[in-house]
């Protein structure tokens, strides 16, 4: 069919009509943002009640840290508010309000992480015990494939720190899950978490006969859209519960294994979780672990653990201040946004 001027000048506009309004999470290089905790709280009131027992992100928040730098918003919630019954239909409600996070990151051309922050378990049963069944956490991660289909602004987290499986268990599944997702026909940038607490710091150690660093070198994604998602804390025993800081130098040469790692199996790496208290020497252990971020070939990016206006006084939060001012942390992380 020939095409006149004007007809053609028609076609590009609808197109640019047409367009997506913010950017698929796949292309943003490197995702760098931060956690907005909340939604996950009071998992031992369940179902809970919204803005009684947990709360979802503040748009204005959202707002804040946007005008900082950050692109990525990291969403935990909870697998059981999501979907109250196994294999029963997703929570309406809950569902609606990971909308409304999705919306306002869309204003502002962000990536929201949507995190299933439950450690492996649902309702404190273990997944692949016969109360949760392995098909249940494929079913769960096939209905949110398929209800967020075409919303390229949300990466899937398909389970926080995965402690109550076993490395090897986990790995087997996680691949599963990754599969089933492509069958959706979904196309959404996928993080797969390190067995137990997915702490860089224990990469290469075995539990069970077997280390992260073994069951995940040669993991795989159909759609070549992933990243394995690691964890790093910069207290005494890595927890991230704690106020001292172990010297920077350790977290360094902690960092630096892993980035060997990503570079030996060609496996990329986020950063999901990591985060210090305000004093001098716990900003300068900040820096350490943040350091190799730079690395794009290495990094997806990163989320700073974190905020949320109910941590209250939290030693690592980075919850704005009344007046809207930022936390010491944030001095640290504007060094790479």
């Amino acid at each position: 069919m020939k095409i006149t001027g004007n007809l053609c000048i028609c076609l590009v506009s609808l197109m640019l009509v047409a367009a997506p309004a913010w950017a698929d999470c796949s292309n943003k290089a490197p995702l760098v943002g931060v956690n907005l905790a909340g939604a996950e709280f009071a998992s031992n009131k369940l179902p809970g009640t919204v803005n009684v027992d947990y709360v979802y992100p503040d748009p204005v928040d959202m707002r804040l840290f946007h005008s900082q730098g950050m692109n990525t918003f990291r969403l935990p919630v909870l697998w059981e508010r999501l979907q109250p019954r196994l294999f029963a239909e997703l929570n309406q409600a809950e569902l609606q309000q990971i909308k409304k996070v999705i919306s306002t990151a869309r204003e502002l051309d962000a990536c929201v992480v949507l995190d299933i922050h439950n450690y492996a378990k649902y309702r404190d049963q273990v997944i692949g015990s016969a109360a949760v069944p392995e098909a249940a956490f494929l079913d769960l991660w096939t209905r949110l494939a398929t209800q967020f289909s075409g919303e390229n602004g949300l990466a899937f987290d398909l389970m926080n720190e995965p402690a109550a499986m076993k490395i090897a268990d986990w790995t087997k599944l996680a691949q599963r899950a990754v599969v089933e997702i492509r069958k959706t026909g979904s196309k959404n940038l996928v993080l797969v978490s390190g067995g137990r607490w997915s702490g860089a710091h224990e990469w290469s150690k075995p539990f069970d006969g077997l280390s992260n660093a073994e069951a995940l070198a040669n993991f795989h994604d159909p759609a070549r859209n992933y990243a394995i998602e690691v964890h790093q804390y910069a207290d005494t025993d890595f927890s991230g519960t704690k106020t001292e800081c172990v010297n920077p130098q350790r977290l360094e040469t902690i960092m630096a294994e892993i980035s060997s790692w990503s570079v030996k199996y060609k496996q990329p790496l986020f950063l999901g979780e990591f985060g210090t208290s305000n004093s001098q020497a716990c900003l300068v252990a900040l820096g350490a672990i943040i350091a190799p971020m730079k690395s794009k070939t290495v990094w997806r990016g990163w989320t700073y653990w974190a905020s949320g206006r109910w941590w209250g006084n939290y030693p690592l939060s980075i919850q704005p201040g009344v007046n809207g001012e930022m936390m010491p942390q944030m001095k640290v992380l504007s060094t790479i946004l």
